[in-house]
Formats: C-alpha cells, sequence, structure tokens
C-alpha cells in the first residue's frame, strides 16, 4: 500500500504541474481546445440528424404498413385503349374498365398471399359545420384501411358491415378536423357536410405527426385532414366513375360484321385525358415480406389480364421506396460523419503542434526538473496529463455545444434530431483518445531531454 501511494502521490504532483501550465496559459489552452471542442459538437449534432432521419424514416415504414403494396390507376389518354393486329391486317381497338371493385373481389379471392385489402376512392373539397369549412379530402375506403397503415381511433368506431354493403352516410375523421370544429365538444353523432352531403360523425382517428412529404402519389395521405366514408357511400353519393366508362364505352363503341370499331362523334381532335377508374387505387397487405415480390407479378398479370392487356396501371411497394431513400440518407450521414470526424483528427494534430512549442517553451523547466532528481516517467506524465486534460476540456465543452446545436437545428431548421448516449460517448472517447495519441510525441521527446543540454539551453 505504501508504495502504491507514494507512486499516486507522484503523478498526482505530475497532474497538478500540468495543470498549473494549463492556468498560467488560458488563452493558449483554449486555442488548443478549439479544434477538438468543435469536433465533438459537430459528430454529435450530424449523429443525431443521422438518428433523426433513421427515426423518421422507421416511423414511415409503420405508417405506410409493413409488406403493403398498392395498385394505382393511371388514367393517361394514351393509356386507355391499345391496338392490335387481327387477322387479314385489321386492327381492333381495346378499352379497359380500370380499376373497379371486381378486381378488388377477385384479388381477394384468387391471391393466397392477401393479408388486408381496402380500395380506394379521393375527392377533395371542403368541410363544413356550423358556418365553419376547411379544405379536406374524403376517402373512400373499407375497414381493412386502417388495419393497412395502422390507423388507430382516439374514440368512436370504424364502419360496421351494415355500413359499408348499404354505403350508409358515416364517417370517421382525422384529428385535425376534430381540432378544427370540435375543440370543445364531442364530435360522435355529430354531422359535418362534405360537397353536398350530410354525413355522420362515428369515429376519431388518432392524431398522426409522421411526415410522409413526396410520398403522396404512392398512395400515401395526410391522415389528419381526412374524412374517411365507406367506399360505396362515395359511388352512390359522390360519383361512380365505372357507370360514366361504361357509357362512354357503350355510345362510341359498335360491332360490325364481327369487326369493333370506335366512333368518335367525327371530332378528330385529341381529348384531355378522363379518369374512368372506378377505384383511384388498391392496397393489399401481404402475410410476408418474401411474398411482395411474387405478389407483385401475380397481381400485374392478372390485372393485365382482367384490363384486356391494357396496362392502365402502376404496382408500387412503398416501403421499398422508404428503404431506399433510408440507404441514400445512410450515405449522406456517413459522409457528414466522416467530414466530422475530420475536425477531430485535425484538433488533436493542433494539440500535437501546441505541445510540441510548449516543450521548446519549456526546456529549462524540463532541464530543472530532470536535475532534481525527476524521471523520465514523471515528465511524460506531466506533459501527456497537460495534453489529455486539454482534449478532455475540450470534449466535455463540446458535448455540450453538441447536444445544445442539435436543439437548435430542431427549432430553426425543422429537423428531427436525437441525440444518443452513444453518440455522447462516442464523440468524448475519442476526443480523450486525441488527447493520448496526438500527446504521447512530445511528452516522450520532452522526457529524452539532457537535463545539462536544457539547463544551458537559451
Amino acid at each position: 500500500m505504501f508504495i502504491f501511494g507514494k507512486i499516486y502521490k507522484r503523478y498526482v504532483h505530475d497532474i497538478t504541474i500540468a495543470i498549473e501550465a494549463i492556468m498560467s496559459n488560458k488563452l493558449k489552452s483554449v486555442l488548443t481546445a478549439l479544434g477538438i471542442i468543435f469536433g465533438v459538437a459537430a459528430v454529435i449534432s450530424m449523429l443525431a440528424i443521422g438518428n433523426g432521419a433513421q427515426q423518421e424514416i422507421m416511423d414511415q415504414m409503420k405508417m405506410v404498413g409493413v409488406n403493403n403494396v398498392i395498385v394505382n390507376s393511371i388514367f393517361e389518354e394514351a393509356d386507355t385503349q391499345s391496338s392490335t393486329e387481327e387477322n387479314g391486317g385489321k386492327k381492333k381497338q381495346k378499352f379497359s374498365p380500370g380499376l373497379t371493385l371486381s378486381d378488388m373481389e377477385a384479388i381477394k379471392e384468387i391471391v393466397p398471399s392477401v393479408k388486408h385489402i381496402s380500395p380506394e376512392i379521393s375527392l377533395n373539397s371542403f368541410v363544413q359545420y356550423k358556418g365553419l369549412r376547411m379544405p379536406a379530402k374524403i376517402m373512400g375506403v373499407s375497414n381493412d384501411y386502417f388495419d393497412l397503415f395502422s390507423l388507430p381511433l382516439s374514440e368512436g368506431v370504424f364502419f360496421n358491415q351494415y355500413h359499408e354493403e348499404h354505403g350508409i352516410p358515416v364517417c370517421v375523421i382525422g384529428a385535425n378536423i376534430k381540432t378544427k370544429f370540435f375543440s370543445t365538444t364531442d364530435p360522435i353523432g355529430k354531422y359535418i357536410k362534405f360537397g353536398h352531403v350530410w354525413l355522420r360523425i362515428i369515429g376519431v382517428l388518432s392524431k398522426s405527426d409522421v411526415k410522409l412529404t413526396g410520398f403522396e402519389s404512392s398512395g400515401i395521405n395526410v391522415y389528419n385532414d381526412n374524412v374517411y366514408v365507406p367506399v360505396k357511400s362515395i359511388l352512390l353519393r359522390y360519383q361512380n366513375r365505372a357507370l360514366v366508362n361504361s357509357k362512354r364505352l357503350s355510345e362510341s363503341s359498335g360491332m360490325f360484321g364481327g369487326f369493333f370499331f370506335v366512333a368518335f362523334g367525327g371530332s378528330t381532335e385529341s381529348q384531355a385525358p378522363k379518369n374512368y377508374h372506378q377505384l383511384d387505387r388498391i392496397i393489399l397487405q401481404v402475410n410476408n415480406t418474401e411474398d411482395i415480390s411474387t405478389t407483385s407479378e401475380i397481381l400485374s398479370r392478372m390485372l393485365l389480364r382482367r384490363h384486356e392487356e391494357v396496362k392502365d396501371f402502376e404496382i408500387t411497394v412503398p416501403e421499398l421506396l422508404l428503404k431506399q431513400q433510408q440507404r441514400t440518407k445512410d450515405i449522406f450521414n456517413i459522409v457528414l460523419g466522416a467530414i466530422a470526424s475530420i475536425s477531430l483528427v485535425v484538433g488533436g494534430i493542433g494539440i500535437m503542434n501546441i505541445m510540441f512549442a510548449s516543450v521548446m517553451e519549456r526546456i529549462k523547466e524540463i532541464g530543472t526538473r530532470l536535475a532534481i532528481g525527476a524521471k523520465k516517467a514523471d515528465i511524460i506524465a506531466q506533459f501527456l496529463s497537460e495534453a489529455i486534460l486539454i482534449s478532455v476540456t475540450g470534449g466535455l465543452i463540446g458535448v455540450v455545444l453538441g447536444i445544445v446545436l442539435s436543439k437548435l437545428i430542431t427549432h430553426f431548421a425543422g429537423i428531427l434530431t436525437i441525440v444518443s448516449p452513444a453518440s455522447i460517448l462516442v464523440a468524448f472517447g475519442v476526443s480523450a483518445a486525441v488527447g493520448v495519441i496526438f500527446g504521447l510525441s512530445p511528452a516522450k521527446r520532452a522526457a529524452e531531454k539532457d537535463p545539462i543540454e536544457s539547463l544551458r539551453y537559451e
């Protein structure tokens, strides 16, 4: 114990000398630590941005639904009809009925890997209640829709079988609509007007804070501003494009001598594209991730056959799009982290340069200590302690600055940042390691000085 106590006292004395040297040169020490301070702050803030981006992606994946496949309708005029060669060089014009409820029922019956499936029809208009109104979107869906996108209720109930089968004018509203119209009252049982139809509120969805900007075209919506009704309520009370399409086909087509031709009323002008699909999209969820590829292929072949070989639909997998975005963000975060780490290395080089300069300035002090009995280990401990203290202090200040920067980024830039304990430990550990690595060489150089030459040094 006596030996350990003696060793402890010796190195405590060396550390005390190092602290005195730092305090006597405050400005130089602060400037030396700046590289470490900004390096650690940059690493923590960049890792926080990366953690925030990863969390957003995970939240988005939950929102779009795991293993979801979306069949979107395409209604470009060029895609609504196609020509094929018949016998004798005659052409037959083909028309597709578009996405319909019968397509959804066929998918449900034929494709075994489907777990949940829902149609979707969307219309934009205004919601009105007691003189107030706000823009919103009405969505014709089935109850499976809420399971597909993990949309929980905050109050009320979903549609029942009677509502869905008979197109009853009931609705489930998003959280923002409740906040706008029913901030102080219970909305359940109240009537709101969407377009020309009054709808009875039976449920309210929980508020979602997940941002899905850029994915609306893939079937991902801003759920807080939507009004959800049974799909047959849309078809019966708002519009049914399948009826318009069937009327258009019956009026513009005829059969003569076994050949099919299309008449456009004598007009040769190109007409604007019209949406002839009964459904805007069909969303389905497969049982396993491994089934996504095969199910998508089966859907494509099945719908092509049902649509007279007209490719008027598009199959997308939102989860794959989000994973691709995640990979891009991961690469970006790695680049940012590497750039921030470089500043730590630069800070370490700054410490080494200052410590070499400090050794040259204090050669007489080194010689004096060696002459009165200090060992080389004492000199190494003194200068190494000085380098480590600068880097550790800079690391601590950098940790605080990094956390503050992360909060400021979230507040002013609106970018989600998450500071994890692991990122703090990594950044601080690297800063301490930098002090050891870049302080060791100057410390060894100081210890190797000859006492006689050091005392004579001018």
